[in-house]
């Protein structure tokens, strides 16, 4: 079977859901104790099939790693520990063939101190083009108004430096000199490095820390307007040379700061929703809604063409930058009672710990984080449920390897166990012998089947990705409703946030005659009426509903108008290749749920083509193996002879048999545009002979 390839979408973000990782610590091929790109490569497969569709990497750059990779020494090679350039081109082009996109690290703002442009800055004379590179001051006293990010470490933003006798600024670390870029040699060195990537065959961009890259007298040197000047010019730049790329900006501010990220649509594609993640958590333990909906109150309209990036967990520590005192101490007295917990203004804990690792709140917690308006980012280790090692220093304790299995380091690495670049996890909650991802394979119920599912759901519905929110308001505070909708999809969102059971009466009338559908179980509701729509929620409960049509609807398409219709740019083959969310697997479903061969006898939640066997030297006409997720029940795997007709035969099989008709089909390849329909093979005589042409041989060959 041909690979997937990547969809020909300017607005693929839109509709992907990102996997954040880092690559040291995903799996090690040469028992090194590190984890480096040909063990990412290995891994691709698992990547797939959770059902993820980019790839976020954390940074893999030659660096001295006193700040995990975002202390840059080179922007143009991999760190020898992650393997090579060869090695990341092979990652990216295996990426690729899989259908996942890839997304790198841009350190804007700062490199390290042991960068060669520091270097000659710090032994170059004053007012030289060396020197020039950074940002240097003979006072410590300059820009007063700038706040210190990290606390913790820092007591300045300036730092003395004996070699080139003068203070270097830095927002960030003292060993993070930050780059001027008020010298157009800064801004044309990183332009290179864009280029460099981004021909490589990247897909996106996250630019570390944006707001901090001009400096001036009398402010905070954030967020300032030179910053977005720079960043138009550089969105300019991608666009001219590059083509279906994506800039993402790491811009930790209030919404109404973070929305000028995208600048009607010139500057960065998407930037991250940082004040959603906190109050998430204070919606839970307070089991109230208002942290949620008050925040998203705030947030500004964004352009059609820009999107939120959502996450509940990632790398660095659950930020409390974007909320106010009061807020602060209560989610430390709420979720990290120890001081070894916190860091700057932060929790370094993973997702399971955070909420007692209680399934049911995961569960709700995800499900808010797929339904929210945006991209969400699910953080490597999440979807199985993995712990944290708080006594690990700074944020490795959120950076542990990866749990493959229960053997010898968590079957991450062969090396001896001291060598490994963190420990693994052993605390006997989340050991990593009872919480892998061998283990969690084996059992349909288990964190990791559940996230698939979730993740594969969501796929099917672009109102997730792109569609309006609009909250309701019921009475009850512990619930929180809203639908999302965009063209003829509406899907109803209620959650309860409450650890106890609650009722809550919706007011749906705009919606008035329409079915809510529950997605996980495909199980009808009444229909909404006139009345508030009454519903009762277990503990932590949520429910996605389809809002159909109204009762009486066919579900069959009745005429050749009514049929699914599916565009792709690719062949026949790569359309047989999709996934779960691949336009022909979409459409399988409603089909399947018509065929009097199909066990449930209800709409199967999923389709998914597992083989195709052609039956000729091409695959059209071809026999493909479907593996269907019912309603109820373990998924099933059903024979689906297929076929694509154009033309006159497609006309007379459309009258000849109507309910055999899968979907129309327009399809670029090749051979040009050809426009007809996808069938079950057997319905056309030409196909159905040939089928019991080959069954009669094989009869013949066995002596049947």
């Amino acid at each position: 079977m041909p690979a997937n390839e990547l969809v020909d979408d300017p607005l693929w973000y839109k509709d992907a859901i990102f996997y954040e990782l880092r690559v040291r610590s995903f799996y090690d091929s040469n028992g090194d104790g590190i984890g480096d790109f040909p063990g990412l490569t290995e891994k691709l497969d698992y990547l797939k099939e959770l059902g993820v569709t980019t790839l976020w990497l954390l940074p893999f750059y030659p660096s001295p790693m006193k700040d995990d990779g975002y202390d840059t020494a080179d922007y143009l090679d991999v760190h020898p520990d992650c393997g090579s350039l060869a090695d990341f081109r092979h990652f990216l082009k295996e990426a690729h063939r899989r259908g996942l996109r890839v997304v790198t690290e841009l350190v804007l703002n700062h490199t390290s101190d042991q960068h060669p442009w520091f270097q000659r800055a710090r032994h170059a004379p004053p007012g030289s083009h060396e020197r020039d590179f950074y940002v240097w001051s003979d006072t410590p006293t300059k820009y007063k108004e700038a706040r210190i990010i990290f606390k913790d470490f820092e007591h300045s933003n300036w730092t003395w430096d004996h070699e080139a006798k003068a203070y270097y600024w830095h927002r960030f670390y003292s060993h993070q000199p930050d780059l001027n870029f008020d010298n157009p040699a800064v801004k044309r060195a990183l332009m290179r490095a864009v280029d460099f990537w981004l021909a490589m065959g990247v897909d996106g961009l996250r630019l570390d820390a944006v707001p901090y890259l001009y400096e001036r007298d009398g402010t905070t040197c954030e967020n300032l307007p030179e910053t977005h000047v720079f960043l138009n010019e550089l969105r300019r730049h991608v666009d001219k040379k590059h083509t279906n790329k994506m800039l993402l900006a790491e811009a930790n501010q209030w919404p109404e700061d973070a929305v000028a990220y995208f600048d009607h649509g010139k500057s960065c594609h998407m930037a991250f929703h940082f004040p959603i993640m906190p109050r998430l958590f204070m919606s839970v333990r307070t089991e109230d809604r208002f942290p949620l909906t008050d925040i998203w109150a705030q947030t500004p309209a964004i352009p059609d063409a820009c999107q939120w990036a959502l996450f509940l967990r990632n790398h660095d520590e659950l930020t409390l930058e974007m909320v106010t005192d009061e807020e602060r101490d209560y989610m430390y007295r709420a979720y990290a009672q120890e001081n070894r917990m916190r860091i700057n203004l932060g929790i370094r804990r993973r997702l399971a710990p955070l909420l007692g690792n209680n399934r049911r709140t995961i569960e709700l917690m995800n499900a808010l984080l797929f339904s929210l308006p945006g991209t969400p980012v699910l953080y490597y280790g999440d979807e199985i449920g993995m712990g944290d090692n708080v006594y690990l220093g700074d944020r490795d304790g959120v950076r542990t390897p990866m749990q493959w299995s229960p053997d010898r380091n968590a079957g991450f690495s062969r090396a001896n166990p001291q060598k490994l670049i963190l420990p693994t996890i052993i605390d006997h909650e989340y050991h990593y012998q009872s919480v892998n991802v061998e283990a969690q394979e084996q059992n349909r119920h288990s964190l990791l089947w559940w996230m698939r599912r979730l993740i594969a759901l969501r796929k099917q519905f672009r109102a997730f990705g792109r569609g309006a929110i609009d909250f309701l308001q019921p009475d009850n505070p512990r619930i929180i409703a809203f639908v999302r909708s965009f063209e003829d999809e509406s899907i109803l969102v209620v959650a309860n946030l409450s650890r106890f059971v609650q009722h809550v009466e919706l007011d749906l009338g705009s919606h008035r005659g329409a079915i809510p559908v529950e997605l996980f179980g495909r199980t009808s509701f009444p229909a909404i009426g006139d009345r508030p729509y009454s519903l009762s929620l277990g503990s932590h409960v949520f429910y996605w509903f389809a809002l159909t049509a109204p009762a009486g609807a066919s579900v069959h398409p009745a005429s050749d108008s009514a049929l699914p219709k599916l565009d792709t740019d690719g062949d026949w083959e790569s359309l047989l290749t999709d996934d779960a969310a691949g336009p022909l697997a979409r459409a399988l479903p409603g089909y399947l749920a018509t065929c009097p061969w199909f066990s449930s006898k209800a709409r199967p939640k999923t389709a998914r083509i597992v083989e195709v066997i052609p039956l000729t030297e091409s695959t059209n006409p071809c026999i493909t193996l479907v593996e269907v997720e019912p309603s109820e029940g373990d998924p099933e795997r059903y024979l689906l002879p297929l076929g694509f007709v154009t033309d006159v035969a497609a006309h007379e099989l459309r009258q000849r048999a109507p309910g055999q008709v899968i979907a129309e089909l327009s399809l670029v390849d090749a051979s040009g545009q050809r426009r007809g329909i996808v069938c079950d093979a057997t319905a056309d005589l030409r196909f159905g002979r040939l089928l019991l042409a080959i069954i009669e041989r094989r009869r013949r060959i066995k002596g049947e």
